[in-house]
């Protein structure tokens, strides 16, 4: 993309929306697997290499308007931020944050009924997004679709904080090396590098965030006859979630410093290659609907 040419903001809606669907469907498999080894239930209680697919159905619904939330608002900070270009990195790393709050009052309800999803949390008695999405709304209400909100944004941030200015200073000097404009695959090796380097550094908040959103805090009992009791109905009696930090010590004390690293491998891999595919399409979707040079 060249300096002097920026997308508009549906220009990056529509791209945003395209990027997110491509890699979410396509690196989905990958993601399960890591949700899994995360689970505290352990890799083969959560389904092993079983239905890789679980929870798909979420990711449809919601990876286009979050990534195109993202990108709308990144692409528009960037422009409007009154930082001087020498503080370039700094405007991509406030563009970026904000960004991702934003999309994540889409992704985290998504998030939470795909990783109970492929974890088998419900069991059962949801065998479909709808069906997990439904257990949610009753025995949650609206806030269970919100559960890890906060660990999901303390992970996104620090995440994003790397990924994209990184991205954007790889893109620049290999630019400035080849004397022209990058063409959308060289911005998507930017993109897989810069990706594969913020998802390795971040595993331990992505490990504290798969753990918030599988913790029901529920009774292990079966439906009680002649009432509304649910086998996953809300135990009061139970002792309130931990906070982030005391749920952090547990991880650390109970399982050891390696459990905070759970998942690294195919974390890192499904980032790196889906980097390349996220920022790779956006950049090709972007340069198409502005006419310019692929």
């Amino acid at each position: 993309m060249s300096a002097q040419s920026t997308p508009t903001f549906y220009q990056s809606l529509v791209a945003g929306g395209l990027a997110g669907t491509a890699v979410d469907l396509l690196f989905f498999p990958i993601d399960t697997v890591k949700t899994r080894l995360q689970s505290s239930q352990g890799f083969i209680r959560a389904g092993g290499f079983k239905g890789v697919y679980r929870g798909v159905g979420s990711v449809v619904v919601g990876s286009a308007p979050g990534a195109a939330v993202f990108f709308c608002t990144y692409d528009t900070l960037k422009k409007t931020l009154p930082f001087s270009p020498e503080y370039a990195p700094l405007t991509h790393m406030v563009s970026a944050s904000v960004g991702e709050v934003a999309a994540c009052s889409i992704r985290v309800p998504t998030e939470v009924i795909k990783t109970r999803m492929q974890t088998s949390t419900y069991g059962s008695a949801a065998q479909s997004s709808l069906a997990s999405a439904r257990l949610v709304f009753l025995t949650e209400g609206i806030r269970g679709f919100y559960r890890g909100f906060g660990s999901t944004v303390m992970r996104e941030i620090p995440f994003t904080s790397l990924q994209f200015p990184l991205y954007e200073f790889l893109k620049k000097r290999l630019a400035r090396t080849l004397r022209r404009p990058l063409h959308a695959y060289e911005a998507a090796v930017c993109g897989s590098f810069s990706g594969g380097v913020a998802a390795a550094l971040t595993t331990p908040l992505d490990v504290l965030k798969t753990r918030v959103m599988l913790d029901l805090r529920v009774c292990p009992q079966h439906h009680r006859a002649g009432s509304n009791y649910s086998p996953f109905t809300q135990d009061p009696t139970k002792q309130a979630h931990p906070t982030l930090i005391a749920r952090f010590r547990q991880i650390y004390t109970v399982e050891g410093p390696k459990a905070l690293f759970a998942g690294v491998v195919p974390r890192t891999l499904w980032i790196s290659a889906g980097g390349a595919v996220f920022l790779g399409v956006y950049e090709y979707v972007v340069h198409t609907l502005m006419g310019t040079p692929a």
